[in-house]
């Protein structure tokens, strides 16, 4: 996956288990498989009925829970959490999850999503006496929930559930209780499973794969499911209709052995591709994607359009994430220390080269040097999504609009740019249609293609993401 060098990065994984003797351990595997949700940070608390303990820091899975960190883990019900930041930045203090401890018992909660009125929120929950920990849009909800004035713990979390707007999917344990609770549009993946007697709830289902859990089924938007010593209760917090899971979760983020909204996402990208084949019909020598999340799609192309698919680049598995550096240059430099050009695959060859989305327009440009400099004779660049024309407000650091080059730009404009001999993007309709939707965009969010949001924009978000600085 090039995301990182090439602006577009992944948001955030909850895992969460209930009833295990092994819960901390089954989510630290858990939280390995969705490793490429996050690399920033990450953290596990779990309850063994009567307090809840937690470790956490800055780095991979593996680098932060060593065998001596485990050890301090023990009970029955566990949380857990991959970060890349979005809102809030980095840092210590916001690596989740959060753990909150008061005279009344104890919370942790675990977020993946973006809430686009957490400001307003902030504002007035600090002219009403609360202090912040951390600078995390996630730690609003733990606010609202403690300032809530009913009396019992499920109707003070729906009440303050009912005060959010934007993308949530929220882990919420307390010492004897595991609350999941996804936003009203269902914008990020979340899914239910079980393991024997015990319960698990992931990002994604390829977490239930590494541990052997079963698929039990999807949250639903709006609701909050309770699992305690009682079982399951389903209860809801908002009944809207207008669901609107994000399109770039099958695009990108998702791994291609994850299913979501019971779409596996290797198939749809595959689809994806054989549509683009259809609507950009190439006369070439080879097709190569770049590695990994457009593998799929170059898959689908080279079948539907009857050419050889090869391995024409191949990704240095070795390298650290770059897009943690701060300089756009550093990010530059990764490309090339992540990919090579394989000559004897290109040398000579008319190249169609499949990628996921442009979002800066470097790293394209330096892919398609890469190809041409081992050889090619042409590239054809096409990408098996619409032109990212919009920021995300909802937790994939998609940039300010001004980074955006297709915001501004023309295909055309862009081909020149990073070089290519050719260059295609696939239609909105044709995305739509890999997805299984034959009509319209009805169920998916496709904001950053179209500009057409599920939710309200408050106006100091979109401060932040239409201007620099």
């Amino acid at each position: 996956m090039l995301a990182e060098i090439k602006g577009l990065n992944e948001e955030c994984g909850v895992f969460g288990v209930w009833g295990h003797k092994d819960a901390a351990q089954l989510t630290y595997y858990g939280l390995h498989a969705l490793q490429h949700r996050g690399q920033e940070g990450t953290g596990i608390v779990v309850s063994d009925g009567k307090s809840l303990t937690c470790v956490k820091g800055e780095g991979l899975v593996t680098e932060i829970f060593t065998a001596d960190r485990m050890e301090e883990l023990t009970g029955t019900t566990a949380i857990g959490h991959v970060r890349y930041a979005t809102a809030g930045g980095g840092g210590y203090e916001n690596v989740q999850p959060l753990l909150f401890r008061s005279q009344s018992g104890s919370l942790a909660l675990a977020h993946n999503g973006n809430l686009v009125n957490a400001n307003s929120l902030k504002h007035q929950l600090e002219t009403q006496g609360s202090i912040f920990q951390t600078s995390s849009d996630s730690e609003v909800l733990a606010h609202l929930i403690r300032r809530s004035g009913f009396s019992n713990m499920s109707d003070k979390v729906k009440n303050a559930l009912s005060m959010l707007k934007g993308a949530y999917a929220y882990l919420i344990l307390t010492e004897n209780e595991l609350m999941v609770a996804l936003d009203p549009h269902g914008l990020r993946p979340l899914s239910l499973g079980c393991l024997g007697d015990a319960y698990v709830v992931a990002s994604e289902t390829c977490a239930f794969d590494v541990i052997g859990a079963e698929y039990i089924r999807d949250i639903l938007p709006g609701e909050l499911l309770i699992i305690n010593e009682k079982g399951l209760t389903s209860e809801r917090f908002s009944h809207s209709s207008t669901k609107a899971i994000c399109t770039m979760e099958y695009v990108y983020f998702s791994r291609p052995d994850s299913n979501i909204q019971g779409i596996n996402v290797h198939t749809a990208r595959k689809n994806m591709g054989k549509i683009l084949a259809l609507e950009a019909p190439i006369d070439a020598d080879v097709v190569t994607g770049v590695p990994d999340s457009s593998i799929s799609a170059a898959i689908g192309y080279a079948e539907e359009a009857g050419i050889p698919y090869e391995m024409g680049l191949i990704k240095n598995k070795y390298v650290g994430r770059t897009f943690i550096q701060p300089s756009q240059s550093l990010r530059e430099q990764g490309v090339k220390m992540k990919l090579s050009a394989v000559r004897g695959v290109v040398e000579g060859k008319r190249v169609i080269m499949v990628d996921d989305s442009i979002v800066r327009g470097t790293t394209s440009k330096r892919i398609v040097n890469l190809l041409k400099e081992a050889g090619a004779t042409e590239v054809h660049v096409v990408i098996s999504s619409p032109p990212i024309k919009n920021p995300c407000f909802y937790g994939i650091d998609t940039s300010t609009k001004e980074e955006l080059i297709a915001s501004d730009k023309s295909v055309e404009e862009i081909r020149q740019i990073i070089g290519a001999d050719s260059l295609t993007f696939l239609s909105l309709e044709g995305m739509m249609k890999a997805l299984g939707q034959t009509e319209g965009t009805q169920g998916f969010c496709t904001g950053c293609f179209t500009g057409d949001y599920p939710t309200e924009i408050y106006s100091d978000t979109l401060q932040y993401y239409y201007q620099k600085g």
